[in-house]
C-alpha cells in the first residue's frame, strides 16, 4: 500500500518524510484523484434533493487525501526538489488540471450546487455558510459552468498548457539561478565585503573543490556582493547576470513562455466573458477592478515620484562627489545607498548583524506572539522532516490545547528556490465537532551559520523573518468550519495584511528588547542603534516605492491589456517601466522572462496587493501605537477579526469590525516620509 493513500499514524498525523519516496508520488497522485473522483460521483448520484449539506458542504470536504497529497508533494518542489520530482511535477500537473476542469464542467454537479445558490435567500444560512455557498457556486461559473460544449473544451486545453507553462517557467529561472558561479581568485577583489560574506563564500567554493571565493544568485550571497563589494565591475557582472536569467535566447530562454501565459490567460478570460485577464482576477479582489488598482498606483506614484527623483538626484552627487561616477547604474544602486545611509544615520548592517542571532531572533518572534495571541512554542523532535535543516515546533494556546504544528526552513541550498514563503502541509476545519489544527511552514534563504560564526541576520532578514511569520500565525490561528475559507485562503489583497503588519514590531524599543542582544556579549542592542534603525526605516522610501509601484505596473501592463499585439517581451517592459525609471536601462537585462510571482505564483494581475496591504498594515498598526503595541484588547480584536477568519467574510467588512472603519493611505505616505506627519 502507498504510504500516501494510507492514515499516516504519526504524531499529530504530521506528514512521514522519511517514508516517502519520490517514486510514490505519481501513484499516489492518481489513486487520490479516484478517490476524490469517486466523492464527486457520491455527490452527483444522490438521490436526494440537492441540499446545503449534501452538495456544498460535501463538495468542501471532499478531496481531502488529494489536498494533502498536493500540499506535501508542491512545498518539496519549492523547498526540495530534485530532477525525478520536476519531472513529476511535469506529469502531475495536467492530471490536476484535468480533474479540477473534471469538476468545474461537471454539468451534474454544478446543476447541483445552482439549485442550492438559487434557493440561498430561503436557506437560513450562517454568514461563513453563506460565502462558501458564493464561492462554490463563483468557482463554477467563473470556470466555464455556463459555456457551451465547445468552448469547456477549448478552456480544458488553455488550462492544460497554462499548468506546463507555468512549471516551464519556474524550472527555467532556478535552472538560471543555480548554473551561474562567479569564482573570485584574488582577494583584493573582495574588498568592501564584510567578514561572514567571505568567510561564507569561501565555505562555498570549498564545497565545490574550488579554490578562491565563490558568488551565486543566490540572495545570501547576491545582496551583501551587491550592497558592500567595492569592485564596480564584478557589481556589474553579478548585476547583469541576474537581470538576464532565462533572457539569453538558449534553450532555458522564458520569452515565449511569458508571451504565451499572457494571452492564454487573456484568450481565458475573454472565453468567460471577461474583458481582460485582469478584470477576471479582480473581481475576486478588494480592489475589484483593473481601473480602481491603477488610479490606486498612480495616486501612489504621483506621491512618492517627486520624492524618488530628489534621493536619485541626491545619490547621484554623492556618488560623484564620492568615487567621481558620472551616471549611476543599477549596479551601483544599494553600493551607494549603504554608504549613504552609513553616512547620514551612522549605521549598517554589519554593525547591527551581532544582535540578530538567528536563534535569538526566532525566540523574538516567539516572544511577540505569545505577548500579543498567548501562543507557546515547543520544540519537538518526535516528528519527520524533509530536511535536517529544517526545526519543527508544537505550537499551545494557553490552556495547552494544540494550536498548530509549526516547521521552519531557514537556509539555501541546492533545490530549494530563491527568496521566502509561508506554506501549510494541513490545513484547519472542523468537521464533526472536532476542530482539525493546521501544520504550517515557513521557508526563507538565510545567511547559514560558518565554521566561526553562527547564523547573523541582516535587519532587513529579520524584517523578513517576521513578514513570513504573519502569514503563518493567520495559518495557526485559523478558526473555521470550511478548508476553502481557512487561514491564508482570503483575497490576494487581503493576504499580505498579516504578514506585513508584524514586521512594524522590528522597529519598536520594546520589542527590541526581547531578542536583540549580542551574539558573543548578550548586551542589548543599544537604544541609539533602535533609534537609528527607525529613522533610517524611511530612507530612500520613494526610490522603493517607485520600485514596487514598477513591478505592479509591469503586471497589469501584461494582464490588464489584449496582450495579443505584443511580440517583443523587452520592448513591452521597457514602456511599462517609463514612468517609474530612474536609473539608465541595461539592454541585455529583462525583468519578465523571472518575474516568477507573476508568471508562476499566484501574483498574476495582483502584484499591487503588495502596497494595497501596506495601506492596511499602516492603518493597523496605527491602532496598535495608539493603544500600546502589545495591547490586549487590540491584539484580541486583531486575532477574532482578522487572523482567525480566514476567507470566511468580505475582507473589508473584517477589517472594519477590527479598526472600526476603512483604511485611509495617509498613515502609509506619513510612515513613508512622503507627506508630513
Amino acid at each position: 500500500m502507498n504510504i500516501l493513500n494510507s492514515p499516516f499514524n504519526t504524531p499529530y498525523n504530521t506528514a512521514p518524510f522519511s517514508k516517502i519516496k519520490d517514486e510514490h508520488f505519481l501513484d499516489a497522485f492518481k489513486i487520490a484523484i479516484e478517490k476524490a473522483k469517486a466523492e464527486i460521483d457520491a455527490i452527483v448520484n444522490n438521490t436526494e434533493l440537492p441540499s446545503f449539506s449534501n452538495t456544498i458542504e460535501a463538495l468542501d470536504f471532499s478531496g481531502h487525501e488529494l489536498d494533502r497529497i498536493s500540499s506535501i508533494f508542491f512545498n518539496l518542489n519549492s523547498a526540495e526538489t530534485n530532477d525525478t520530482i520536476q519531472k513529476i511535477a511535469q506529469d502531475v500537473s495536467p492530471l490536476l488540471s484535468e480533474f479540477s476542469n473534471d469538476i468545474r464542467l461537471n454539468e451534474d454537479l454544478f446543476k447541483r450546487v445552482k439549485a442550492v445558490y438559487d434557493t440561498k435567500d430561503d436557506l437560513d444560512l450562517t454568514t461563513e455558510q453563506k460565502t462558501l455557498l458564493d464561492k462554490k457556486y463563483k468557482s463554477f461559473s467563473r470556470n466555464g459552468a455556463n459555456l457551451s460544449e465547445d468552448k469547456k473544451k477549448k478552456l480544458r486545453e488553455i488550462d492544460k498548457e497554462l499548468s506546463k507553462l507555468k512549471l516551464k517557467f519556474g524550472e527555467n529561472v532556478l535552472a538560471e539561478t543555480n548554473n551561474f558561479e562567479m569564482l573570485i581568485t584574488d582577494e583584493k577583489d573582495l574588498a568592501g565585503l564584510p567578514e561572514g560574506t567571505i568567510e561564507a563564500a569561501h565555505q562555498l567554493a570549498e564545497s565545490k573543490d574550488k579554490e578562491g571565493w565563490l558568488f551565486t544568485l543566490d540572495y545570501p550571497s547576491y545582496i551583501p556582493f551587491m550592497t558592500y563589494a567595492d569592485n564596480r565591475e564584478l557589481r556589474k557582472k553579478l548585476a547583469i547576470a541576474a537581470g538576464k536569467k532565462a533572457f539569453k535566447g538558449d534553450a532555458l530562454d522564458n520569452q515565449t513562455n511569458v508571451l504565451n501565459i499572457a494571452k492564454l490567460r487573456f484568450e481565458r478570460a475573454q472565453l468567460l466573458g471577461y474583458k481582460t485577464h485582469a478584470h477576471f482576477v479582480l473581481e475576486e479582489r478588494m480592489a475589484k477592478t483593473p481601473q480602481k488598482v491603477e488610479a490606486f498606483l498612480n495616486e501612489l506614484l504621483e506621491k512618492a515620484k517627486p520624492a524618488a527623483q530628489q534621493e536619485f538626484a541626491e545619490l547621484q552627487k554623492f556618488a560623484k562627489d564620492l568615487d567621481s561616477i558620472e551616471q549611476l547604474e543599477k549596479w551601483d544602486s544599494a553600493y551607494y545607498s549603504e554608504k549613504l545611509k552609513q553616512k547620514l544615520f551612522n549605521i549598517d548592517d554589519e554593525k547591527l548583524k551581532p544582535y540578530f542571532k538567528l536563534e535569538n531572533v526566532i525566540n523574538g518572534v516567539f516572544s511577540v506572539a505569545n505577548k500579543l495571541y498567548d501562543l507557546h512554542f515547543e520544540t519537538i523532535t518526535n516528528i519527520d522532516k524533509y530536511h535536517d535543516d529544517v526545526l519543527t515546533y508544537k505550537v499551545t494556546n494557553g490552556q495547552g490545547d494544540l494550536v498548530s504544528v509549526f516547521y521552519a526552513d531557514f537556509f539555501p541550498r541546492p533545490g530549494k528556490r530563491n527568496g521566502a514563503w509561508m506554506t501549510s502541509f494541513k490545513s484547519q476545519s472542523i468537521k464533526n465537532g472536532v476542530n482539525d489544527r493546521p501544520h504550517i511552514s515557513i521557508v526563507c534563504n538565510f545567511t547559514k551559520p560558518t565554521k566561526s560564526k553562527p547564523s547573523l541576520l541582516t535587519f532587513n532578514e529579520v524584517t523578513t523573518l517576521f513578514h513570513e511569520f504573519g502569514h503563518a500565525l493567520h495559518g495557526m490561528l485559523a478558526n473555521t468550519t470550511y478548508p476553502s475559507l481557512s487561514g491564508t485562503s482570503v483575497y490576494w489583497d487581503f493576504v499580505e495584511l498579516p504578514s506585513q503588519v508584524l514586521e512594524n514590531w522590528c522597529y519598536e524599543k520594546e520589542a527590541l528588547e526581547l531578542f536583540a542582544t549580542h551574539y558573543e556579549t548578550g548586551e542589548l542592542i543599544p537604544m541609539e542603534l533602535v533609534s537609528k534603525i527607525k529613522e533610517s526605516s524611511t530612507f530612500h522610501e520613494g526610490m522603493q516605492t517607485l520600485r514596487q509601484l514598477s513591478f505592479g505596473l509591469l503586471d497589469m501592463s501584461w494582464h490588464g491589456v489584449d496582450p495579443t499585439s505584443i511580440k517583443d517581451v523587452k520592448s513591452h517592459e521597457f514602456n511599462a517601466f517609463k514612468d517609474t525609471q530612474l536609473f539608465p536601462d541595461v539592454e541585455e537585462n529583462c525583468m519578465s522572462t523571472s518575474f516568477s510571482h507573476i508568471f508562476q505564483g499566484g501574483y498574476s494581475s495582483g502584484y499591487y496587493s503588495y502596497k494595497w496591504a501596506e495601506v492596511l498594515d499602516a492603518d493597523a498598526f496605527e491602532f496598535f501605537k495608539e493603544e500600546g503595541i502589545f495591547n490586549s484588547s487590540v491584539a484580541k480584536k486583531f486575532k477574532d477579526n482578522v487572523l482567525s477568519q480566514g476567507g470566511t467574510e468580505d475582507p473589508m467588512v473584517l477589517y472594519k469590525r477590527f479598526r472600526g472603519k476603512e483604511p485611509k493611505p495617509d498613515a502609509l505616505l506619513k510612515r513613508a516620509g512622503l507627506i508630513e506627519k
